[in-house]
């Protein structure tokens, strides 16, 4: 166990907007509710999975929806309190503790708000090792979980629980719920005992964010090259250094779909790179050739800095490096590829792992 203090959200923030491949929702939101909820109830516990009692509640918070909703349509602790709240009471049972569902952007820090707030441990694993777009893209769901129920509120106070009879039905289900509910919304799922997380949870994974928050903003541990230290922390690979030139975004259904385009500055110029995204950046093509492939991470850095962009920040002209990571080996395995493989999403390729696509 260690106590995370608000120096330690904002290093986890960045870390979890790397990690996030451009979706997750907005770091900053987050980072501003933990800071906060930290300030007025004390720093949060953090505990390994091993702390967890065998029959423990971890309860997962989260947003569901667009991230260019949220960035707008910001969450209140009206619906982050009625969510856990339903939570509990279909649970019937006092949750242990909460988790980040995905270490991704907004939601590897709204656990850590809440926790603060309620006064228990967060767990430090998560159930992606990224953020992925849809609420099956767990590695519970690999194991051959189902959640439990799922609790929906907004911040008008509507609230809605169900209980689907597996992950698939539950993204069926309640992302038109979202979507009338504005598009974002609070949501509690996938809640586990402490056996079921030692077994199906990808334990380390808000360390690792704060590793990542660590490599980029301390000056000490990357000694003037960012970059450099990030891929080594993350075996990360940079693909492109190039300028935005072509921005295709559209929010629809619950998501933000769209591609990007960069063409090559400096060592890469006459190269151009497409991206493609729903909530997060799945797909990185040249020359109509992958070059890296969802469950693998793509991350857009900027140029000087290498601190991450979202898909809802970016904007024609910027200069940046798109680099890519290996994703948690859960997701390399066939029911992962599966579940969040790149033909899941509709792309006529198949998976290759990054180490493999560096080498072509």
């Amino acid at each position: 166990m260690r106590l995370i203090d608000k120096a330690d959200v904002a290093r986890i923030a960045v870390g979890a907007a790397v990690l996030g491949t451009g979706g997750g929702g907005d770091p900053a939101i987050g980072r501003l509710l933990a800071e906060a909820a930290i300030d007025r109830y004390g720093p949060v516990q953090l505990i390994g999975v091993d702390e967890v009692p065998d029959d423990a509640w971890v309860v997962p918070s989260s947003g569901m929806g667009a991230p260019t909703v949220s960035i707008e349509k910001l969450p209140s602790w009206r619906e982050i309190d009625n969510s856990f709240d339903d939570a509990q009471v279909a649970l019937g049972a006092q949750p242990f503790a909460t988790m980040p569902i995905e270490i991704g952007g907004a939601n590897a820090l709204m656990p850590l708000a809440l926790a603060a707030r309620r006064g228990i441990p967060m767990v430090d694993v998560d159930a992606m090792g990224r953020a992925f777009p849809e609420s099956q893209m767990v590695s519970f769901t690999l194991d051959g979980m189902a959640s439990r129920f799922v609790c929906i509120a907004d911040e008008k106070g509507n609230r809605m629980t169900m209980r689907p009879v597996d992950a698939v039905w539950q993204e069926v289900l309640a992302r038109p719920v979202v979507d009338r509910m504005g598009a974002s919304a609070m949501v509690c799922d996938f809640p586990v005992t402490g056996v079921e997380l030692r077994r199906s949870g990808l334990a380390g994974t808000v360390s690792l964010a704060q590793s990542i928050g660590d490599a980029l903003l301390d000056p000490v541990i990357h000694l003037g090259n960012p970059l450099g230290a990030l891929l080594e922390r993350t075996r990360g690979h940079r693909l492109l250094t190039g300028k935005i030139v072509d921005l295709d975004r559209t929010t629809a259904g619950g998501f933000v779909r769209g591609s990007v385009t960069l063409d090559g500055i400096d060592a890469d110029k006459g190269r151009r790179i497409v991206i493609r995204f729903q909530n997060e950046f799945l797909l990185a093509e040249e020359n109509g050739q992958p070059r890296a492939i969802t469950p693998d991470l793509i991350a857009l850095l900027d140029r000087d800095s290498a601190l991450p962009w979202t898909t809802e920040s970016l904007r024609y002209g910027m200069r940046v490096h798109v680099v890519a990571m290996p994703c948690h080996e859960k997701w390399r395995t066939p029911a992962g590829i599966a579940t969040a493989g790149p033909g899941y999403f509709g792309y006529a390729t198949a998976y290759t792992p990054i180490e493999q696509l560096v080498k072509i």
